[in-house]
């Protein structure tokens, strides 16, 4: 329902409207320079290639009428089943990397490893520019691994059903994994990221 709310501060009387998307972002985009001139964030979309582009154009189309899921199993030699990685497209560049596990008599094998390079290797060549993933706190035996295939910790959660959880991003643009670093004070910016930044 859209919403036409009046109301008075002091002795001024405004109108709150709720706009459609066509109303709303010319009058956005017409001000936001005006209040945003100083900020120092950076679009992602500026630094993709052609490829890329492409790519994300297409998980846009795909993004909410058949969003990309991916289901991986591990089998041994046995066909035994022994793990599973799953998850699911939540935006047109962002993966959820939902849920992995490997059984306890294959761990410390490398197949956790070995799963997280075939998440990679589907997702970046889908053309997903994030990939992440959620756990608790203490469970190095996921966030090791994953911190040493190139996931950073980007931001924690306090969830009321998991406890306290960390999300681990990866990106699969160099460039953008750069400016993470730079945001988070461990790199001083490069002859790209002073270009993009106008530094």
């Amino acid at each position: 329902m859209l919403m036409n709310k009046k109301i008075q501060i002091k002795d001024n009387h405004f109108t709150i409207k709720s706009l459609n998307r066509e109303e709303f972002f010319p009058l956005f985009e017409k001000h936001s320079s005006d209040i945003f001139s100083d900020d120092h964030s950076l679009q992602y979309q500026d630094y993709l290639s052609d490829a890329e582009s492409q790519k994300i154009k297409e998980l846009t189309r795909t993004c909410f009428d058949n969003p990309f899921t991916l289901n991986l199993a591990v089998f041994d030699k046995k066909r035994e089943f022994v793990g599973w990685s799953f998850g699911w497209q939540e935006t047109p560049s962002i993966y959820y990397m939902c849920n992995s596990a490997v059984l306890p008599n294959y761990r410390r094998k490398g197949i956790y490893s070995a799963l997280l390079e075939a998440n990679i290797e589907i997702l970046k060549d889908k053309g997903f520019q994030l990939i992440y993933s959620r756990h608790n706190a203490t469970n190095n035996h996921v966030i090791i691994p994953k911190l040493k295939k190139d996931f950073i910790i980007s931001k924690m959660e306090i969830s009321d059903t998991f406890g306290c959880l960390i999300h681990l991003h990866y990106y699969t643009n160099k460039t953008r994994r750069k400016v993470m670093d730079y945001r988070c004070g461990e790199k001083a910016p490069d002859a790209e990221l002073k270009r993009l930044f106008k530094l």
